[in-house]
Formats: C-alpha cells, sequence, structure tokens
C-alpha cells in the first residue's frame, strides 16, 4: 500500500496481509521498504551506522530521565534559597505541563519536518532551558526555564522511541525499546542523587547547569550519528499538515487540568469553584479535542479516532496509561516509606530504591527475548500486571519493622513487571496499524504515558492525604496534628521531621503513616487488577518483521540516497 505525504492519512484502514513492495527513491517522501542487507552486518543483524546511532539515543533518553526526578530532593534548597511561596509546585508541575501537552504536536512536526533536526532541536531546546532555569534568581524565570526543559523532554522521549520505530521491524523493536527503557528507568532513580548530592556540596544552580556539557555532548552525537532519511516537501505543505485547532484544545486542556491539579487539596479545597472550574473545563476542552479529531473538519488529526476504532490498539493505549500511573504510585510512595516508617535518610532511601531500577532490567531483557522469538505480547501484558498487582499489594505488609529481603524482593517482583510492560505495550500499539502510522501512533502513545504519570502522583496523594487525615485522632501530639493536617502529610514525610518529635510520640506518627500507606498499596494493586480485564481484550496480532521506513538511516550508493537499517 503507497502512501503519498500529500495525502491525508485521517481514513486509512487498518493494513491488510498485502505484501509490501519497495517503492522508489526519489526523496519525496514515499514509504520504501528496507533492505537490511544493503551494507554489511556489524552486530546482531545491523550495520555499524546502526549502532553508531544508538549510544546518541541512550545519551539524550538518560539526559531526559534525571531531569524528571533531579528537583525530588533539590527543591526545598531551591525554595528556601529564592525565598518562593506558595507556587513553588509550579517549578515541577510546568515542567509537567509542557512536557505532556505539546506531546501530540511533536509527532507531527516529525512527520513533517523529518527526525534528525527535530531531534536535535529539542535537545538544544531543553539545553537552553536548564540553562535559564540555573540562572534564575526569581521564581518567574525559574518556571520558565522548567517549561521550556519540560517541552524539550517531552519531545525527546517521543522521537527516540520514534527513531527505533523507524529503524527496526516491529518484531524486533522489543530488544532496543527495552535498551531505552532500562536508561530512562536509571535516569529516573539516578536523579535524587544527584539533586541530593549537588545542593549537599555545590551551588543547587547545578541542579540544571550539569545539563549543559551532557546536552552538549548529545548534540555531537546526534549531529554526527544521526543520519537518516528526510522527506522533501514544500514549506507551504509541512504547515499544511499541521492539527493547529486540535493542538490549540488539548495544550489549553492539560494546562486547566494541571492548574486545578496544582492548588486542590492543598491550596483550595477540591470542592473549590477555584478548582473545580478549571478541572471541569479540562476535561470538557479534552472531548473537544476527540471529537474534533474524528470530525470531517480535521484533514490531519494530531491523535487519529481510528486508532481507537481498533480494539488491541485502544486496549494497549489504556494499558500505557494505567502503567505509567503505576510506576509513579511506586517511585512517589515507597520513598514515604522508607523517610517516613523506616526513619532513613533521603540518600539512603534512593538507595533502598536500587532494587526497582535493577528489577527493570530482567524485566525488560524477558520482554524483548519474548517478542522477538515468538512474536505475541499478550502474555506478557498479562504476566506483567500481574507481577505489578503483586508487588504493589505485598507493598502493604511492608512495617517499620519489615528487614531487608523483604523490601528487596517485594520492588523486584513489582520492578520486574514494570519493565516487562515496558517494553512490550508499543508494539502491541503499532501491531495493528501501518508503520506509516509510527510518528501518529508513538506520539499517542507517549502523550498518554506521560498524562498517566500526571495522575499517578495526584491520584495517589489524594487518597493518601485522605486517609492520612482521617487517622490524625491517633495521635496524641497537638503539635503533630497541626503539622500533618491540610494536605501536609506528603510533604513532612521526611526522617528530620519524625525525629523532631519526643520519642514517646514518634510510633504514633510512624504507625499513622503505615497504615495510610497500607490502604494506598491496596487500592493500587485494586487498579492493577481491574486493569487485567482490558489486557485479556487484546488479540495477539502478528508482529511484522519487514519494515517500510520513510526516515531510516541514509547513505550514498550510486550517487543515489537509499534507506537501510
Amino acid at each position: 500500500m503507497e502512501l503519498s505525504l500529500y495525502e491525508s492519512k485521517a481514513n486509512l484502514p487498518i493494513p491488510t496481509k498485502e505484501p509490501l513492495t519497495p517503492a522508489d527513491s526519489s526523496g519525496h517522501g514515499e514509504s520504501r521498504l528496507v533492505d537490511s542487507k544493503q551494507l554489511p552486518t556489524f552486530f546482531m543483524g545491523k550495520s555499524w551506522r546502526f549502532w553508531a546511532i544508538i549510544p546518541s539515543l541512550m545519551v539524550t533518553t538518560l539526559l531526559s530521565a534525571v531531569e524528571v526526578t533531579v528537583l525530588s530532593t533539590a527543591l526545598p534548597t531551591v525554595v528556601h534559597t529564592l525565598n518562593i511561596g506558595e507556587n513553588y509546585p509550579w517549578i515541577v508541575n510546568s515542567f509537567l505541563l509542557t512536557s505532556t501537552a505539546f506531546l501530540p504536536i511533536m509527532g507531527q512536526l516529525a512527520d513533517a519536518w523529518g527526525r534528525r533536526w527535530p531531534t536535535i532541536i529539542t535537545v538544544a531546546i531543553f539545553t537552553l532551558g536548564s540553562a535559564i532555569a540555573g540562572g534564575a534568581n526569581n521564581i518567574a524565570t525559574l518556571i520558565a526555564g522548567r517549561a521550556i526543559q519540560g517541552l524539550g523532554s517531552g519531545g525527546l522521549n517521543l522521537l527516540v522511541d520514534l527513531i527505533i520505530c523507524d529503524l527496526v521491524p516491529l518484531r524486533e523493536r522489543g530488544k532496543f525499546i527495552s535498551i531505552i527503557s532500562i536508561m530512562f528507568a536509571i535516569g529516573l532513580f539516578l536523579g535524587p542523587f544527584i539533586g541530593g548530592s549537588i545542593v549537599q556540596h555545590a551551588s543547587w544552580r547545578w541542579v540544571f547547569w550539569i545539563n549543559l556539557p551532557v546536552g552538549g555532548v548529545s548534540i555531537m552525537m546526534l549531529y554526527l550519528a544521526l543520519q537518516v532519511n528526510s522527506v522533501q516537501v514544500p514549506l507551504k505543505e509541512r504547515l499544511r499538515r499541521i492539527d493547529y485547532i486540535g493542538n490549540i484544545l488539548i495544550i489549553g486542556s492539560v494546562f486547566a487540568i494541571m492548574y486545578a491539579l496544582t492548588y486542590a487539596g492543598t491550596f483550595y479545597a477540591w470542592t473549590d469553584v477555584r478548582v473545580l472550574a478549571p478541572l471541569v473545563c479540562g476535561f470538557l476542552g479534552i472531548a473537544a479535542f476527540h471529537v474534533y479529531e474524528g470530525s470531517r473538519f480535521c484533514s490531519w488529526p494530531t491523535i487519529s479516532a481510528r486508532f481507537f476504532g481498533h480494539r488491541t490498539t485502544a486496549v494497549a493505549f489504556f494499558l500505557t496509561f494505567a502503567h505509567a500511573l503505576m510506576t509513579l504510585w511506586t517511585l512517589y510512595f515507597l520513598p514515604v516509606y522508607f523517610q517516613a516508617v523506616q526513619t532513613v535518610t533521603p540518600s539512603r532511601s534512593g538507595v533502598e530504591l536500587l532494587p526497582t531500577v535493577f528489577g527493570m532490567i530482567p524485566g525488560a531483557t524477558i520482554a524483548s527475548q519474548y517478542l522477538t522469538r515468538v512474536g505475541k505480547y499478550k502474555m506478557l501484558h498479562i504476566v506483567g500486571i500481574l507481577l505489578m498487582a503483586g508487588g504493589l499489594g505485598s507493598f502493604a505488609a511492608l512495617g517499620a519493622d519489615s528487614d531487608t529481603a523483604m523490601w528487596v524482593c517485594l520492588q523486584l517482583i513489582n520492578s520486574i513487571g514494570n519493565g516487562i510492560l515496558a517494553t512490550s505495550l508499543l508494539p502491541a500499539v503499532q501491531a495493528g496499524l501501518t508503520d506509516e502510522d509510527n510518528a501518529l501512533s508513538t506520539s499517542t502513545w507517549a502523550y498518554l504515558r506521560s498524562y498517566g504519570a500526571i495522575w499517578g502522583v495526584t491520584i495517589p496523594a489524594v487518597i493518601f492525604n485522605n486517609i492520612f487525615s482521617k487517622s490524625l485522632w491517633k495521635i496524641p501530639d497537638l503539635e503533630a496534628r497541626a503539622a500533618l493536617s491540610g494536605g501536609n502529610a506528603y510533604a513532612n514525610a521526611a526522617r528530620e521531621f519524625i525525629l523532631s518529635f519526643p520519642p514517646s510520640i514518634q510510633p504514633e506518627i510512624v504507625q499513622v503513616y503505615t497504615d495510610a500507606l497500607r490502604v494506598l498499596w491496596l487500592i493500587a494493586a485494586a487498579i492493577c487488577g481491574f486493569t487485567l480485564i482490558f489486557a485479556f481484550l487484546e488479540q495477539d496480532i502478528p508482529l511484522r518483521e519487514s519494515l517500510r521506513a520513510e526516515f531510516g538511516i541514509k547513505v550514498r550508493s550510486d550517487r543515489k540516497t537509499e534507506v537501510i537499517v
């Protein structure tokens, strides 16, 4: 099936079993059947040019991932130094806002301008944001820098996955997605170490400025290695293919929801009009966005409605949202257990989270090998969800006296399931679509992953603070009650806070934290159980072993540009 870039994809059918045939190499944007034998292989059946690209993608992924969590330990120092008031949540939320809201349009830009320069430019944007944030002397400049960082980070997360999709057939993608997923996990959990070490031994500004040399190295590596094909399309045509109305709707809606979530429960009650109004407007905006995307007025949809008309693709999108939600749920509340129940330091808490990182490695490896050898994903999703549910539910048994072996093993159970899902979800999304849909399907997948991450912080925080508030009566000390009321239980989940009270009061505070976390983990396990139902609705569509790519690796052969792997 040939697809011209001048032709709308809005009404494309789900792919048939028609054999793929090579298209010409005229460079006008037609898809081409990739032939991996055009160059001698270097390793694992791939050319040296392919393996030159992978390290640059790994460095780029690590750069982006570290910034997601680096402020978790550095934020109090930043807030205190700049004398930032009650608007401090925007330092984190501005990053999440732009990294999520602009993901859909990134997919369209990558389709219109190719992969090489959008990727290099997004690294430059991220690095610029880091420079601005590091040089900030007030909250406005800091938030602006963080927003620019988020824009670059979201684009990087999407484009790295998209480049993998362009370079390898669907059957093989799991192997390389697992590498990227592992690097992202390592970055997430290195962030708190880096942030804590910097504020302890140097200026907080280096939390951001440390990205400058790494960003420079990443740009250089991408410029030298990322030699991929591009499309020759007039500027007017490129601009015509952008869904302006849809992107305005989705960006505005995500901003409204993030605004509500920033102030809900902490500054204003959830029933306050200042929370309800933007929240309702945000959800209505998302509904309007989906209606518009499926209408005849939208020729180049940002998120194609036909994706959700395919059962397996729609289920995989839902599993992606749920997986991200559970991942952030774990990432943000296991440290509460370590710091408030075990009363360890933040740096020690980071060490005790390492099983969550290392457990993803065998999970991702198992999933990637299974995808490549068997070519199926449904069983991986079922097993991954069961392991995550078992791990999350078992966390409810953790208490102040739990030994090391217990919390290590329970983390490994959860993280192995996490690694399995992280590797196998994108291939499931794309199994029922064509390779021409790579950009839009990957951007939709990345958007839902980021959107799930937002709720993965918000939902458990609301539940936790609500449960904690109902148990405050168990703490006899009035000063402790006052400090932990009003949604401050999460903010005060720290060793220093617990130990600031007399020894006779500390066990009561720790017990309330333990009880609240127990309920929180059981709710998380129940959500996983609900998610499991949808996994059974998937179909095991055979993963393609051929690849039709517009943006594969570019080489010169007989004065013509060819696409290879």
